[in-house]
């Protein structure tokens, strides 16, 4: 059995599995539960006495404390996400997040590895381009003759 092999095939699968996948990220599966809320709030903030641990893992008297806070601010229902993770981290400092904000100076978290990477690669193809061997290299006789030599004795 022969295989089908046409540009505008594989175009139009590739279109269609595009368009999949954008439907499928932004599908939105509803309004959240109140708890549901609370637990994607607690996983942005970082437990203020324990290292590395999320709010939503830690069961550590201040994170315990701050989930509880997190509850009441649902519950009044006065808040949105972000406006009770901006008052936890007005309490609590920069530190309290998990994830560094995209702007302002926590911006730098995000570009300064992007941006040393393209350092980088741009120094890399510099030097390599610099040492690049061109075609007129003069070769002196006694290179010529250990290059014989091998070359006989291989």
């Amino acid at each position: 059995m022969k295989s089908v092999q046409r540009p505008a095939t594989w175009v139009a699968m590739a279109i269609i599995v595009g368009l999949l996948l954008i439907i499928g990220a932004n599908n939105d599966s509803g309004p959240l539960t109140q708890q549901e809320r609370i637990d994607e709030i607690s996983k942005r903030l970082a437990c203020p006495t324990c290292q590395g641990e999320s709010v939503y893992v830690s069961r550590a008297p201040a994170a315990v404390s701050l989930r509880d806070e997190i509850a009441r601010q649902i519950g009044g229902g006065e808040r949105t996400e972000d406006e009770i993770v901006a008052f936890i981290e007005q309490r609590f400092g920069g530190q309290v997040l998990l994830v560094p904000r995209s702007s302002g100076i926590d911006a730098l978290v995000w570009a300064l590895p992007f941006t040393a990477l393209i350092c980088a690669l741009a120094g890399l193809a510099f030097a390599f381009r610099r040492w690049r061997v061109s075609g007129d290299v003069e070769v002196s006789d006694s290179d010529r003759k250990i290059v014989d030599e091998a070359m006989r004795n291989a």
